[in-house]
């Protein structure tokens, strides 16, 4: 299995490498031009595939290690509990705007706004919990010297 992937690794990588050789050679103004649009797809699809094939390796890994290692199981429950809880009283603290924003598609309704002011906050509370914890981790070391 080891083999395989470093084959298909080498693979995708100098497919990669002619196709970006042909795109540099293509030059800027026929890539802006749209000229050479079938210079650019090939190399977007290749990315995409080493996109699709890490994807699945990493889920599939995190999924067989969750269900092999139990106590990690319970971590990540806890991990995941934790940030979903952050999520939900971010929602409930932001409240929407009452005034009008402009999208492209229209205005923005008071549910788009909440859902802004949500992430905005949970933003902040992450932040904070992680300056906090890079404090004490740094105060904890210095302590125990």
């Amino acid at each position: 299995m080891h083999k395989i992937l470093k084959i298909v690794a080498a693979l995708l990588g100098v497919l990669g490498i002619v196709f970006l050789v042909r795109i540099i050679s293509a030059g800027d103004d026929a890539i802006k031009s749209g000229e050479s649009a079938g210079l650019v797809d090939p190399m977007a699809y290749v990315a995409y595939i080493i996109l699709g094939i890490v994807l699945a390796f990493v889920v599939f890994f995190v999924v067989k290690n969750l269900f092999t290692n139990t106590a990690g199981l319970k971590n990540t429950l806890i991990g995941v509990g934790a940030f979903v809880a952050v999520l939900v009283i971010s929602y409930v603290v932001s409240g929407g705007d009452t005034r009008a924003y402009k999208l492209q598609d229209g205005i923005a309704t008071d549910g788009q706004s909440q859902m802004v002011g949500a992430g905005l906050v949970a933003f902040y509370i992450l932040l904070a919990i992680a300056a906090v914890s890079m404090i004490f981790s740094g105060v904890k070391k210095i302590l125990s010297k």
